[in-house]
């Protein structure tokens, strides 16, 4: 049988902890009840794991961030068993009990508590907004107005897997090319502060002139050698600023900006944001979520602060009684191929189909990018290694050279 951690007062006042097994959570009320104990909290007990405990006596759980992934199996998971006709808050104490991130079986089993005092679902996932976003909490509300919770939680699941692999496909095409240069620049440290020194000693018993290339690279080693401590000061106080900066409103839209209008990833970036946009408003829209909520949702939720801006706009043209097509194609940062199919979806009353025509092609987009920048930056850093070993290797061998000329 399962097992409940429990806080009750006895009959005196005193507080009193305890573990029990029992049922479920209704057949221990019960028999506490009997006992003549005043409840005050019951939930599922969670094993103590060393991993997550301080101490021999457990001390404190570290929480654990709820990831995509969890939204996803919560969300699926949910709508499975609302549509097999599980009450909600049974739903709830089955997803408390199963669900592997301790931090999330918490805020299921806070999600219950509120449902069973009364409130609805959907303001139950308000008062969790540090882990549920607008868009889950509003289109949980469209559900609940239409009756069609069920739908509504497999849409979302359907929306997140999508979201979730484009994320996946935006690092991967990040953290390829960073991981391949942060290699190539260990190494050129690697060859400039340990294996030219040694050639430098070997040289310097030498009453010739060396060739420029040679000092060169020398005295490029004495510097990085010299200044190793103050340009790894610069660097992690120029990070420590750009985070201060990129903090500001101004500082953030030029930042977000910057990263649109980049030579190779910008494109992509774009790309990706244009797909996300469509996605979103498309699954709002298609879930009863009114355009001009759902709009102000997709500005929350962009991730861009020059997107952000440009989505305001289309919310008060809409307002002012026009239309969403003008002001994305004002706007430098839309694709003209984009503004047409809204156009056309706005004029057709198919702006839901049009929208995930539009994410849809997007992301086959951005896969394509990705494919195409993980296979240009490969070529590029063997030529920056070859021409940076190649130019070290020939530049310390040049004395030799030339002494093994003197010599014949």
């Amino acid at each position: 049988m399962p097992k409940f951690e429990y806080f009750i007062k006895d009959s005196l006042g005193r507080d009193v902890k305890g573990i029990e097994e029992a049922e479920n959570t209704a057949s221990l009320v019960t028999e506490l009840h009997k006992k003549g104990f005043t409840i005050v909290q019951i939930h599922p007990a969670r094993e103590r794991s060393p991993l997550f405990s301080v101490g021999q006596n457990g001390g404190k759980r570290r929480r654990k961030k709820i990831k995509l992934e969890d939204m996803v199996i919560f969300s699926r998971q949910m709508a499975t068993m609302l549509n097999a006709g599980v009450p909600l808050v049974q739903s709830l104490d089955i997803l408390a009990q199963q669900m592997e991130n301790p931090t999330f079986q918490e805020v299921a089993s806070k999600l219950k508590a509120g449902v069973e005092g009364g409130k609805s679902f959907s303001e139950s996932l308000e008062e969790q907004k540090k882990y549920f976003s607008p868009l889950f909490v509003n289109m949980i509300r469209a559900g609940e107005t239409s009756g069609k919770l069920d739908e509504i939680l497999d849409r979302l699941s359907a929306y997140m897997e999508k979201t979730n692999a484009l994320i996946k496909k935006l690092k991967s095409a990040m953290v390829y090319p960073a991981v391949v240069t942060a290699v190539a620049i260990s190494i050129s440290y690697a060859m400039f502060a340990f294996v030219i020194p040694k050639f430098a000693e070997i040289f310097s018993s030498i009453q010739a002139r060396l060739p420029y290339p040679t000092e060169l690279a020398i005295a490029a080693s004495n510097f990085i050698r010299s200044n190793s401590l103050f340009m790894i000061i610069s660097i992690v106080a120029g990070v420590f600023l750009f985070r201060m900066i990129i903090k500001t409103p101004p500082g953030r839209l030029w930042f977000d900006r910057t990263l649109l209008s980049l030579p190779v990833f910008g494109p992509l970036f774009l790309k990706a944001a244009v797909s996300k946009f469509c996605r979103t408003l498309a699954t709002l829209v298609k879930s009863g979520v009114p355009i001009l909520g759902a709009l102000e949702i997709v500005s929350k939720t962009a991730g861009n602060r020059q997107l952000e801006l440009i989505i305001d706009e289309v919310r008060l043209s809409i307002k002012e009684g026009g239309g969403m097509a003008e002001p994305l194609s004002k706007s430098k940062y839309f694709p003209p191929m984009v503004t047409r199919m809204i156009a056309v979806g706005e004029e057709t009353g198919e702006m839901e189909q049009m929208l995930g025509k539009i994410a849809d092609f997007y992301e086959v987009q951005v896969d394509m990018a990705v494919q195409g920048i993980t296979a240009l930056i490969e070529p590029l850093i063997i030529v920056f290694l070859g021409i940076v070993i190649g130019g070290i290797v020939i530049a310390m061998f040049l004395p030799i050279l030339s002494l093994t000329q003197a010599i014949r």
